[in-house]
């Protein structure tokens, strides 16, 4: 019932996903959320954020940010961060944000991944565009009202994918 909403995967923090695993595995482009995926709720780019992304284009990796926010505060932790690719308002969870990010990156679903703490915007537009996705705590509990909301009702959903989770777990066992 709530499958469409499951991530392929969870992690605590972005910054501890295995980027250089991915790289071998054929992911060329990373796509990621910006609030409470990378920094807090309206934050600039941080130095963690940064380093990151540095490695990640050393690594040969394209990156693309994907935000439902407004052009200000997107465009300025993209040149913050260094001069990412970007998008802005980019109605997730809708797939024609993910599509154009792709595009941007000259990536396919097949070779990209999404980043985000949102299961019911970030993880099912990529879902629905056909990525594969990450879903990451959320970095600072301070959030707008209609997200607090929604946390709520992901909660729920939240509970049967880890209770899904941990019986697939067992069975392998």
């Amino acid at each position: 019932m709530f499958q469409k909403f499951y991530p392929d995967e969870d992690v605590n923090s972005t910054y501890e996903i295995p980027f250089e695993d991915f790289y071998k595995k054929g992911i060329r482009g990373i796509i990621f959320d910006i609030d409470n995926t990378l920094v807090p709720h309206g934050a600039p780019a941080d130095n963690r954020a940064k380093k990151m992304f540095l490695r990640l284009h050393e690594l040969g990796m394209e990156t693309c940010l994907l935000s439902n926010n407004k052009e200000p505060r997107v465009s300025a932790f993209a040149k913050d961060a260094g001069s990412l690719n970007y998008i802005f308002k980019g109605r997730k969870p809708g797939v024609e944000g993910y599509q154009r990010a792709m595009k941007l990156m000259g990536t396919n679903s097949s070779n990209t991944i999404f980043v985000g703490d949102q299961l019911f915007t970030d993880v099912f537009g990529a879902k629905r565009a056909g990525i594969y996705s990450i879903l990451v705590s959320r970095i600072h509990p301070k959030e707008e009202i209609q997200i607090r909301i929604k946390r709520a009702l992901e909660s729920v959903v939240l509970y049967y994918y880890r209770k899904n989770k941990k019986m697939k777990q067992l069975k392998r066992s």
